[in-house]
């Protein structure tokens, strides 16, 4: 790997968060026109990775880093090769029609500075996440992409199915960044890599690894959760809450193929397993089916894109998981056609919405003349989707059809399931990108235009760059595919990409494709009552599963929390001392060997003295007729500790325990005479045997550890540290003292603030009569 210092890469990672910072101030000096400078971040960020372009694509790998947690070994490091390029282009180079597009779209709302707070935030996090090399850094963009999301999909807090919409992702998306953290830990601790770089070095040979199923079904919960697989899919379509630059962002273009990318990113070290080649081809499968039939359902423009993306995805994973070069040739391919189409598509929709006033199919029509560039923008756009002819989604579909066709790790099952997926979305690409414009024109669209440049502007040049991508075919392949496939498969594409057509098995399917399509979009109605009435049959769906999930696991916690948290301080006790217990006895009785005490103790006659003082003490606790003479006694025990210390030569430790133990019994009495408390122990045998075990256990538990811990050799590194560095680094003799104030601040600092604490609540009660004394007080009076 050549490693060269690129000192701008950093501050081009931090650039969307520096826009975040100024653009809600932006947008009060400028207004919506904020959205056009703020677009000049992203796009700074898309020039900057066009000129990576050529020594990338010449085969080298840029990567830097430092250090970020040096003890843990964690740094924040960046790696950037063929397919992280590729993602930082599509994440700024669309990023910026998204944002000029918001500055039209949400023009006049109340919150649109903290929108585009919220979406360059978003920005940052998913760049970072592409381009991060080390794995603690990966993760942190990952859960940052999440949080993002959560803000924007829920941006429209007022109502409460953003709100829903808004957890849902954040509850699946996060549980699928725990799995991907533990994948992750164990790569660190049990396999001893930290990056990716490291990992992608291993290469076919972790798949040996005792490590590699845990590991492959760790990173699958992160990937398949983050990219809506089947049957956590629901969280995407529901997340159509949010406003449309969001869906044409997060949804189709970035966020959503965050578990793709990562499924590519691995592919050169868990790739090309039995395991690999089935987990994902079946998952995929079913995704793409499910999303492609929920599509055709649908009548709302945004829902029908939302589960053809879903579907889309399953695509990705399902060629990823075949491990076949052309397969994936294709899969890589359509990546960047989907990114471009499926983009322009939620803008092409949005612009429908906000100039007509409905997304409902059903009440849409004849708008072509109304809004040209929008139509025109839409049927281009329509066409790359549907696979047709002169657009990177035509060869995309021909290279996954040749690698299903006679690639190794393929099935039958497998071309056909592609096949009728895609002919679906064919049919829903039309029925969103045709139907609209065409037919007649019912009444209250009368009104509808075309809207200001910054709805029309970003559709149009994604459609554009979906035809141009093929027509500049060498330089799509040489520049942004070939690169991205030598990092994923570490192959050139082959066959070479270009508009030209090859009568062959793959463009017979892809007519199998096309027929499939039409027949749909012409039966569209009956084909969506049909489904309908399946799924109105079937009911059930992950969607109303994570609500009873959420349901149960709320009712379940408040059952949890009413049989423990139940006020009985009393129980509290018992079940923390029992534990503590259990802790202390079972691991030295189970995993340990018991200690033996000491044959003799060599006490002094003044420490046996000492010792006879806290035995008294102790027995004056046990025999006190009453609670306050029980308080008083208890505090004998801390001063026998505290002579000991002093008999010791610790007199700091022991002025400190007097303290303590002063404090401690003035409170307590002040506590009983503030609490309306029996002044005598009530308890019956049967609870003074069961509290007594508990107090022995945890005693003889206590003891038993201290022995056991003093019995093993004396470690005095830690001792010879603070000996050796108090008085050179803290300038203190009083080690001790030194320890508490300088090596610990932060926890004396607690501790402080906890004595502070109680002395504010001890304030409390001495000012304010008891309510049992006011209580009797009123009693007396009447």
């Amino acid at each position: 790997m050549q490693e060269s210092q690129i000192d701008w890469t950093y501050l081009v990672m931090a650039a969307p968060f520096l826009a975040a910072f100024v653009a809600p101030l932006l947008k009060r000096l400028l207004g919506s026109g904020a959205s056009w400078i703020l677009a000049a971040a992203p796009a700074a960020m898309f020039v900057y990775f066009l000129g990576l372009i050529a020594p990338i694509a010449s085969g080298s790998v840029i990567a830097n880093g430092f250090a970020w947690a040096p003890s843990l070994q964690i740094n924040f490091s960046y790696r950037l090769d063929g397919l992280s390029l590729l993602f930082a282009l599509l994440v700024s180079g669309i990023g910026t029609f998204i944002l000029i597009y918001a500055g039209a779209y949400l023009k006049g709302h109340a919150h649109q500075g903290r929108f585009f707070s919220f979406i360059l935030l978003f920005m940052g996090a998913m760049q970072g996440l592409v381009l991060a090399d080390d794995f603690m850094t990966l993760f942190v963009f990952w859960e940052l992409t999440s949080i993002t999301s959560f803000l924007l999909i829920g941006f429209d807090h007022t109502r409460e199915a953003a709100r829903r919409a808004a957890l849902q992702a954040l509850v699946i998306t996060a549980g699928g960044g725990l799995c991907l953290l533990a994948g992750l830990l164990i790569m660190t601790g049990l396999v001893g890599v930290h990056s990716m770089s490291e990992a992608i070095a291993l290469g076919s040979s972790f798949a040996e690894n005792p490590y590699y199923l845990p590991v492959l079904i760790l990173l699958l919960g992160g990937a398949f959760t983050k990219s809506a697989q089947f049957p956590f899919h629901s969280w995407l379509a529901n997340a159509m809450e949010a406003p449309t630059p969001v869906s044409a962002y997060l949804h189709s273009a970035t966020m959503v193929k965050a578990g793709v990318y990562l499924l590519l990113r691995v592919h050169p070290f868990m790739g090309e397993t039995v395991l690999w080649t089935t987990i994902l081809p079946l998952f995929g499968g079913a995704t793409l089916l499910a999303g492609t039939l929920l599509a055709l359902r649908q009548t709302d423009l945004k829902l029908i894109l939302a589960y053809t993306t879903v579907a889309s995805l399953g695509l990705l994973v399902m060629l990823t998981g075949t491990s076949n070069e052309t397969a994936i040739l294709g899969a890589l391919v359509y990546l960047l056609a989907h990114s471009l189409f499926k983009g322009g598509l939620f803008m092409m929709a949005g612009s429908v919405d906000h100039e007509a006033g409905t997304r409902d199919l059903r009440e849409l029509g004849g708008l072509g003349l109304k809004m040209p560039v929008t139509f025109l923008s839409g049927l281009v756009l329509a066409w790359a989707m549907g696979g047709l002819f002169v657009t990177l989604g035509f060869f995309a579909k021909e290279a996954m059809y040749e690698g299903l066709l006679h690639g190794e790790g393929t099935t039958p099952v497998t071309l056909g399931v592609a096949v009728f997926g895609n002919g679906l979305m064919f049919a829903a690409a039309f029925a969103v990108g045709l139907l609209p414009f065409i037919g007649k024109r019912p009444e209250n669209l009368s009104g509808a235009h075309e809207g200001p440049i910054g709805l029309w502007i970003g559709p149009l040049v994604l459609a554009c760059l979906s035809v141009a991508g093929i027509v500049f075919a060498a330089f799509t392949q040489e520049a942004l595919i070939g690169p991205t496939l030598a990092a994923v498969a570490g192959a050139k594409p082959n066959p070479d990409l270009s508009y030209a057509i090859h009568v062959n098995e793959a463009f017979a399917a892809s007519g199998v494709t096309w027929a499939i399509g039409i027949l749909a979009l012409l039966a569209l109605r009956p084909v969506r009552r049909g489904l309908a009435a399946i799924l109105d049959a079937i009911g059930w769906g992950p969607d109303r599963g994570f609500d009873q999930l959420v349901n149960g696991l709320t009712t379940g916690s408040a059952a949890v929390t009413r049989f423990i948290q139940n006020g009985d301080l009393e129980r509290y006790l018992s079940i923390t001392f029992t534990v503590l217990a259990l802790v202390l006895v079972v691991p030295l009785l189970v995993f340990g060997e018991w200690p033996h005490a000491p044959e003799t103790f060599a006490l002094a006659p003044h420490e046996w003295a000492v010792m006879g003082l806290a035995a008294v003490g102790l027995v004056a606790v046990i025999v006190a007729e009453n609670r306050l003479t029980a308080i008083v006694s208890l505090g004998i025990q801390g001063f026998a500790v505290a002579l000991i210390y002093m008999l010791f030569g610790a007199p700091d430790l022991s002025f400190t325990q007097f303290m303590v133990e002063t404090l401690s019994v003035v409170i307590l009495a002040l506590v009983m005479t503030r609490l309306s408390l029996m002044t005598a122990d009530r308890r019956n045998y049967f609870q003074r045997a069961k509290d007594g075990t508990i107090a022995l256990a945890c005693g003889i538990g206590t003891a038993a550890l201290l022995i056991a811990v003093t019995n093993q050799p004396f470690d005095s590194r830690l001792s010879d540290f603070f000996a050796e560095h108090s008085r050179t680094i803290a300038h203190g003799r009083n080690i001790v003292n030194v320890i508490i104030v300088d090596f610990r601040g932060l926890d004396t600092l607690g501790e402080i603030a906890v004595v502070m604490i109680t002395g504010l609540a001890i304030l409390a009660l001495l000012r304010f009569p008891a309510p049992w004394r006011q209580t009797r007080a009123v009693e007396e009076e009447k």
